[in-house]
């Protein structure tokens, strides 16, 4: 708990003395690599049915924004929110629509969640209890783990023979799947070739079953709504990942994008992360980390 407040507390006053020294922790970018303001950032976003918010996972000052999106877009009232997150396996979702409903409480919530993420309680709780708060629907929407690691193993093939209670929480299979996606070919050579072609075939189990569940949300939810996803941003940059399985899955979806980016100059963007997405959160990179 001490540890939390801490982490609250040291975020805040960086902020403040960022105004005070004119030292800023963070700058938002559009696509073209131009500055712009939150409030500008919010008018642009929310003219889409989805929002991929690309972050670091142990990054406060994109928690934070997290946060400050949601709420500001919940207070234009101008389409129903549905919320999102990678951190939440797609069989999680019965125990999370419980707990939302206030039909367990948070304790057996944490029990019967198979495996919270260690900085649920500083990062995505906030999400989690604005979404109880409102009555918004919160879309666990990635791939379980151990299916995940399957694929990594054995490829596709290994979701072949799942009985369907399992094929239900996937996409129509087969996936569809590109290994020319230059982020994809990235992945093999940022790790020396070590995992082979199953390797990206994983990463893009995810953002399939990511994009699927997106997609079936809005589906479901008859109303105009605007969903909110949460997702690392190896899993939304360049417009490739979930974005480009959205393309698949429902072309007619305009999707708003958010990169992550760390440098240790805000003001300006660096020419290899202009473009990456639709804006750019660019954070300092020696900001203390959540874990």
């Amino acid at each position: 708990m001490k540890k939390n407040v801490f982490v609250i507390f040291f975020v805040f006053c960086g902020t403040l003395l960022g105004k005070a020294s004119d030292l800023p922790v963070y700058s938002i970018f559009n696509q073209s690599g131009k500055p712009v303001t939150f409030k500008k950032m919010v008018a642009e976003l929310q003219k889409n049915d989805v929002i991929l918010f690309g972050e670091y996972h142990d990054d406060p000052i994109m928690h934070w924004l997290q946060v400050r999106l949601t709420r500001e877009l919940h207070a234009r009232e101008t389409r129903k929110l549905i919320l999102g997150a990678e951190m939440f396996e797609a069989d999680m979702q019965d125990d999370l629509d419980r707990y939302l409903k206030g039909e367990t409480d948070e304790k057996t919530f944490k029990r019967e969640i198979r495996s919270l993420w260690p900085n649920y309680a500083t990062d995505y709780k906030p999400l989690v209890e604005f979404a109880k708060e409102k009555s918004l629907p919160f879309i666990a929407t990635n791939i379980p783990r151990f299916l995940a690691s399957g694929v990594y193993k054995y490829g596709f093939e290994s979701l072949d023979t799942l009985p369907e209670s399992l094929k239900s929480l996937l996409p129509p299979l087969p996936m569809p799947y590109d290994a020319s996606l230059p982020g994809y070919k990235a992945m093999l050579d940022m790790m020396g070739g070590h995992g082979g072609p199953n390797l990206p075939k994983a990463q893009a189990s995810k953002d399939a079953t990511m994009a699927h569940h997106i997609v079936r949300a809005i589906k479901m939810y008859q109303e105009a709504s605007l969903f909110i996803h949460y997702n690392g941003t190896y899993h939304c940059d360049n417009f490739e990942g979930i974005q480009w399985y959205l393309k698949q899955y429902e072309p007619s979806l305009k999707v708003g994008s958010i990169s992550a980016v760390r440098q240790a100059d805000v003001k300006k963007l660096e020419k290899e992360n202009i473009g990456k997405a639709h804006f750019t959160i660019c954070v300092i990179e020696d900001i203390t980390r959540t874990h």
